[in-house]
């Protein structure tokens, strides 16, 4: 009986130790996939998390763009908005979300946003062809009221789904300079408690060699009162103009 229980017992140890090694074989096989997505977080120039970055050049990125339906905005959207400009451009505007006009044409600020935009960015003397814009979320999300299909803010987990697209363009074309229009672009590149009202136009370090502010949305300004509209509009093209001042960044 004694020889019986010790063989028991021994079976038993080896029992446990088997489930040991077999936890400890799972833990270090999961290891290295857990430190390279967070490595991958930590190497965008986003404050906020970003599970997954697709691969690909701008090209590709926008193809693949076009069937995301990583969240349901894309049932309602006309089309995907992905960002436009060079591959290589030093600057990089970054928007909230297309609106109407963006929607029908498929480009980032080809509205009455993007004309104010357009007409700020010539006082401010930045060549809009050498800068890439994008927004944020890629997808028109609105409400109706009507026959209108009036523009309604992306929520967080919308925002979330979207935010892939926006690390990839900003890994690939690696500006040198990001400027974020407003306060949902704001927020996620320098974290949820940045206030537009309070830090507008400050700049931050983003990265080794990438450096960004952020000010006000042009679409904020077209909802102003007439007599504050002239005088942010006079902040926003104050704004940008900082960007002709720091063109001694990397080449």
């Amino acid at each position: 009986m004694a020889t019986a229980s010790a063989r028991r017992a021994c079976a038993k140890v080896k029992q446990q130790a088997g489930a040991r090694n077999a936890a400890r074989s799972e833990v270090m096989e999961k290891t290295p996939r857990a430190k390279e997505q967070s490595r991958e977080a930590r190497d965008t120039l986003l404050a906020k998390p970003v599970r997954h970055i697709p691969e690909g050049g701008l090209a590709a990125l926008r193809r693949k763009a076009r069937d995301c339906h990583a969240c349901g905005l894309w049932k309602h959207a006309t089309q995907t908005v992905f960002g436009a400009g060079a591959d290589d451009a030093r600057v990089m505007l970054i928007g909230e979300q297309p609106g109407l006009q963006e929607d029908a044409q498929g480009l980032p600020f080809v509205g009455p946003s993007g004309r104010l935009l357009d007409r700020a960015l010539e006082e401010a003397k930045v060549d809009r062809a050498t800068v890439y814009v994008t927004n944020t979320v890629k997808h028109f999300k609105y409400e109706l009221r009507g026959k209108l299909r009036l523009h309604k803010r992306a929520n967080a987990a919308e925002q979330e789904a979207c935010r892939m697209w926006l690390a990839a363009e900003l890994a690939r074309v690696q500006p040198h300079i990001v400027v974020a229009l407003g306060a949902m672009a704001a927020q996620t590149l320098f974290g949820n408690s940045f206030s537009i009202t309070r830090e507008r136009g400050q700049w931050r370090r983003l990265g080794p060699a990438t450096e960004g502010f952020a000010t006000f949305h042009p679409s904020a300004i077209l909802r102003t009162q007439d007599e504050q509209r002239a005088a942010m509009y006079r902040l926003l093209v104050q704004d940008l103009s900082e960007i002709a001042k720091h063109s001694d960044l990397p080449e």
